[in-house]
């Protein structure tokens, strides 16, 4: 007891010996609990500022939306072929309505005077197909792919943005 009376009385003696020299006793703080807030303070901070510079930039930074221009439909004629099928006993006929969408009105005009020849395109590739070919959502998609890519070769440099289909009978 006697040496823990002694250690307390020396730490007094100290802490006066320091008081009267103005001092405060120095605290020391662990290098990791240092290290620990100066990261916790970057990273708070950081995000902040990117979040700050993300939602403040796409605000100014959105190009005003662009006016989308309405589809201009050019209705062709009604086609009938009988399509190629060596292994019925009896024909089969393809009646198909098709509508071509364009970008502009300009481009719609140009297309009435080569219908002739956009008419050809459709005719010879459509008596070669086979009922077959037209089986499914897939047939139907590939007759679609195949009659757009036609009739653009036929109307170069205009372009057709798609053939839609309004009837399809296959009999």
């Amino acid at each position: 007891m006697a040496v823990t009376a002694k250690a307390a009385e020396s730490d007094a003696d100290l802490d006066a010996a320091d008081g009267a020299k103005g001092k405060k006793p120095k605290r020391k703080l662990p290098i990791k609990m240092l290290i620990i807030g100066v990261t916790a303070l970057a990273v708070i901070g950081g995000g902040g500022f990117a979040a700050l510079k993300m939602f403040k930039g796409t605000k100014e930074a959105q190009p005003p939306a662009p006016v989308a221009k309405p589809a201009i439909f050019v209705d062709m004629p009604d086609v009938l072929v009988n399509l190629s099928n060596s292994q019925a006993d009896r024909p089969q006929y393809l009646k198909i309505k098709i509508v071509l969408e364009v970008a502009d009105q300009a481009l719609a005009t140009q297309i009435q005077p080569l219908m002739p020849r956009v008419m050809d395109t459709f005719q010879t590739y459509l008596r070669e197909l086979r009922p077959t070919d037209l089986d499914g959502s897939v047939g139907l998609f590939r007759l679609r792919e195949e009659l757009t890519r036609r009739v653009n070769a036929a109307l170069a440099p205009g372009r057709v943005n798609a053939v839609l289909f309004k009837e399809i009978v296959i009999q």
